[in-house]
Parts: C-alpha cells; sequence; structure tokens
C-alpha cells in the first residue's frame, strides 16, 4: 500500500485521485491499478462529471485526465480546474493517447503538471504519481 508520512500530523493517511476519462474501460483499469496500489480513487466520466464532483466537495490530492473527450476537453478541464483557489496547486496529470509537443506545451500552460502517454505500465503510472505526490 501506497502511503505518504503527514509532517503536519506526524501519521499515515492514503492520498485521494480522481481520474477523469470517457472510456469505462480506461477507468476501470486505472481506478483498479490505483485502489490496488493503496490509493482513494474517485472516477468521473466526463469533465463536466468532474466539475460536479469538485464543486460537491471532492477533495483529491492529485487529478488524472484525458485530454480528448466529448463535451469539455482534458486542457479545458484543466483551466476551469485551476479557477478554484483551493484547487490551485494540486497536481494534474494527462494520461491520453496524444504525444505532440504542442499540445504537451498547451497542457503545461492549462496548468498540467505531467503527462502519461497510453497506454501507460502499472510501474510508469505509479512512479509518475509517486513524482509529483512528494
Amino acid at each position: 500500500m501506497f502511503q505518504v508520512l503527514a509532517p503536519e500530523r506526524g501519521s499515515l493517511f492514503v492520498k485521494t485521485i480522481m481520474l477523469v476519462d470517457d472510456s469505462a474501460t480506461v477507468l476501470l483499469s486505472i481506478s483498479g491499478i490505483l485502489s490496488k496500489a493503496g490509493f482513494q480513487v474517485v472516477t468521473a466520466n466526463s469533465a463536466e462529471d468532474g466539475q460536479r464532483k469538485l464543486a460537491g466537495g471532492t477533495k483529491p490530492d492529485l487529478l488524472i485526465t484525458d485530454l480528448n473527450m466529448p463535451g469539455m476537453n482534458g486542457i479545458e478541464f484543466i483551466k476551469q480546474v485551476r479557477l478554484r483557489p483551493e484547487l490551485r496547486f494540486m497536481p494534474i496529470l494527462f494520461l491520453t493517447t496524444e504525444s505532440q509537443q504542442s499540445k504537451r506545451a498547451e497542457a503545461k500552460a492549462a496548468g498540467a503538471s505531467g503527462w502519461i502517454v497510453k497506454p501507460a505500465t502499472a510501474d510508469t503510472l505509479l512512479n509518475t504519481i509517486k513524482l509529483v505526490l512528494r
């Protein structure tokens, strides 16, 4: 189980990750990997669903979102998330099939912390998460 020492409390706690993707298969497989690694996982099947959950009080330690989704895409979603003062510094990773440098630059400008290209191995995913949650 992946746990992080909380220096302000001196106790262990589990990190929460919100996973936003329009693919039910991706949500199921990635949430399974994350859950087995000890994370609490909140899923959303669209950017709009993710916004509703954030507005409803979900406060993840990390957000992982797809780029290409119907309706609001991942870059637009990140821009909206970054408008929320309490989420301004939360790490956000893209998990997408896109690998063009121009898209990465656009995502970074919107507030993304990192980029993982699908399909990603469980090790790649978990190692990247550990890096951004330090």
